[in-house]
């Protein structure tokens, strides 16, 4: 759940992974969503199972999402599991890491959106969310430094929006374009809309061919509850 407190100059986020900034093209941006962390994984578990000398055909890879909750002490996580025919193509890793990315996160954002997340926390769809993961994707694959393709704006600016508007967590978004809120002082009655990506962004397209034998579904849709009670 983004809060007006983590907005940050979205002009000097070099090296920041933490914070709220707004972008004349991808709108608002969570810098947590856009690391990439889940998407390092992945191409990590390929990398390791492509590279694995057993003698199987096939390996397993696991994609997860997940929010903590009771005071850190609980973690609840939506992850798939695909099976891998050896011998893809790193443009084929990348196109079921997106496949993968993007299955889970509507998975996960509906669950925040759905009783009883939904009376503790509007992160369910907020506005930021999927453009921002997405936006990780892409920082791992192909453009790991695109804020200045993205136009940030500075701390100021950013605040006037958020204030004109109201949070981003008003704003459902159930797709992966960004919503997009014009300068308040230059249009007083302007609404907010929705964008388009650019176009480093629309570069791979995410995995469908299920027929080929090289990719099978292990896990369709699971939930995973961790507890750190005694850490």
């Amino acid at each position: 759940m983004s809060v007006r407190s983590e907005i940050i100059d979205g002009r000097q986020v070099s090296g920041v992974t933490y914070g709220l900034i707004y972008t004349e093209v991808l709108g608002w941006i969570d810098l947590g969503h856009a690391k990439g962390d889940d998407i390092k994984d992945i191409i990590q578990q390929m990398y390791v199972g492509e590279d694995t000398e057993d003698g199987m055909p096939y390996y397993d890879v696991t994609y997860k999402q997940g929010m903590i909750g009771l005071r850190r002490s609980v973690t609840i996580s939506r992850f798939i599991k695909w099976r891998i025919k050896k011998g893809r193509s790193l443009q084929e890793r990348h196109r079921i890491a997106l496949a993968m990315m993007l299955t889970v996160a509507k998975r996960f954002e509906s669950m925040q959106a759905s009783f009883p997340f939904n009376l503790v926390t509007d992160s369910g769809f907020s506005g930021e969310d999927l453009v921002s993961d997405l936006l990780g994707f892409y920082r791992v694959v192909s453009t790991p430094n695109p804020f200045y393709l993205l136009r940030p704006v500075s701390k100021e600016e950013a605040l006037k929006r958020w204030d004109f508007y109201g949070p981003i967590g008003n704003f459902k978004n159930i797709g992966f374009r960004p919503i997009l809120f014009p300068n308040p002082e230059l249009m007083p009655d302007a609404q907010s809309r929705l964008g388009f990506l650019p176009s480093f962004m629309q570069t791979i397209q995410p995995y469908n061919d299920f027929e080929s034998g090289n990719v099978g579904i292990a896990s369709y849709d699971g939930t995973e509850l961790t507890t750190n009670f005694f850490k």
